[in-house]
């Protein structure tokens, strides 16, 4: 039985190799094997103890891996997006989330790091800031057929470095949003004009995300309430001169949500796997100075709980209907599990890597490793992941029980994720998508 799963495990690891030189790969091999199955803090140096190659091999080799291999990460996500690719029905729109997440670093001498928002440890009245590094990444959001769970599956990674820390180096400053748009633009290269359906919150709904964005590239996102909205501009008058990139301004989301005369109409939308009644309002107009001259399909949805009265999505394909728009944004959620995995399960802030050639190699190396454990690889009779599920006790408050790399033999089906302690079973419906 474990001698199956590894083999599934390496004929996955197969498809990385031509990244890799023949050294690298073994390499990789190792740090892959030790890395997953260390249960207590991630290091090089405790996969190798893991997996019973420390004593045997100088654990220097194994630092150079990061420090001074020739591998590309980017070029290790594009063979794991091709992977991932085969999954996705024929004809069907890839789906993508984009987002950033923190990792707790310290250290004067550690590459790029700075000081952050914790926004796991923040709260609307406080905001908590710590030293670490920042990672916009990009996940794939694929479905799996044995489960009715999402997973995002990240294959790009860029570094954000604080203005202090350029200018202490001397190199020039790009905003997330700026990184974001990279990762965008090589996705674009990797599905030669296949439809992308890309779910961002509202960080990532500006002009410097969406400017110049191919025609197949379709943005789900959220939208301030007080943003100024244009109609399309006029047919170009007999009179010459320059065309209008935009027509009449019309009423803004806030006032369209309070206007009595537009009454408030109702859909089901399957968000969060449940399935509910949603009241909107929707209008299809431009929003110049985030989107350019683009209509969008906006949908103004009304909060039923709370104090927020209601939130404000959009669509740059505006032929979508109400609920494929919400049901789409929704899913971004996905993304956030993936990044409590990754700290969680397999030490994504761990790495003691100072180096800058180490430094942008570790965390993403972290994030390819969950990808190449995708579910999506395993037939549902396999099983070979299961779901983490977590307990409370006075003693411990949040114990982990526990994921097994192999089948389970006594589970008759597809293992669930089961939450057990009150903070876990958090709804997304409170800060997913209305917040």
């Amino acid at each position: 039985m474990v001698q199956e799963a590894l083999r599934t495990l390496l004929e996955a690891l197969e498809g990385v190799r031509p990244a890799f030189t023949r050294p690298g790969f073994a390499n990789l091999v190792v740090v892959f094997a030790g890395w997953v199955l260390t249960s207590g803090p991630h290091a090089v140096t405790q996969a190798l103890v893991t997996t019973g190659v420390a004593g045997r091999r100088h654990h220097e080799a194994f630092h150079r891996f990061f420090s001074r291999g020739t591998w590309d990460p980017d070029e290790v996500g594009r063979l794991l997006f091709a992977w991932i690719l085969k999954r996705v029905p024929e004809g069907a729109a890839i789906r993508v989330a984009v987002d950033d997440t923190f990792a707790s670093k310290k250290g004067p001498h550690v590459f790029g790091i700075g000081s952050h928002l914790d926004a796991v440890r923040s709260t609307r009245r406080q905001k908590i800031f710590a030293f670490g590094h920042c990672w916009v990444v990009l996940a794939v959001l694929l479905p799996v057929p044995f489960s009715s769970h999402v997973f995002a599956l990240p294959v790009l990674f860029r570094l954000y470095r604080t203005v202090k820390s350029c200018v202490r180096s001397g190199q020039p400053h790009r905003k997330k949003t700026e990184l974001a748009r990279d990762l965008l633009d090589v996705l674009a290269k990797w599905t030669a004009g296949r439809r992308v359906e890309i779910a961002a919150d509202c960080a990532y709904c500006n002009d410097t995300v969406t400017r110049g964005l191919p025609d197949h590239l379709v943005l789900f996102g959220a939208m301030r309430p007080d943003a100024v909205l244009t109609a399309l501009p006029p047919r170009r008058l007999p009179k010459g001169g320059r065309p209008s990139k935009r027509g009449r301004t019309v009423a803004k989301p806030e006032a369209i949500a309070k206007d009595n005369r537009r009454p408030w109409l109702s859909c089901q939308a399957t968000l969060y796997r449940k399935r509910r009644i949603v009241r909107y309002k929707t209008v299809d107009a431009q929003w110049y100075r985030a989107c350019g001259v683009r209509l969008l399909r906006i949908v103004i949805v009304k909060v039923e709980e709370g104090a927020i009265g209601f939130r404000v999505f959009f669509s740059t394909d505006p032929t979508l209907s109400v609920p494929t728009i919400l049901e789409t944004y929704a899913g971004r959620w996905s993304i956030e599990v993936c990044f409590r995995n990754l700290k969680q399960l397999l030490g994504f802030g761990d790495s003691c890597a100072r180096k800058k050639a180490a430094v942008e190699r570790t965390a993403p190396f972290v994030g390819l490793i969950y990808t190449g454990l995708d579910p999506g690889k395993w037939t549902p009779s396999e099983r070979p992941i299961r779901c983490p599920t977590w307990t409370k006790s006075r003693s411990q408050p949040l114990r982990y029980r526990g994921a097994s790399v192999g089948p389970s033999p006594t589970s008759s089906g597809p293992a669930r994720c089961g939450w057990s302690s009150t903070k876990a079973r958090r709804s997304p419906r409170s800060h997913g998508i209305w917040t």
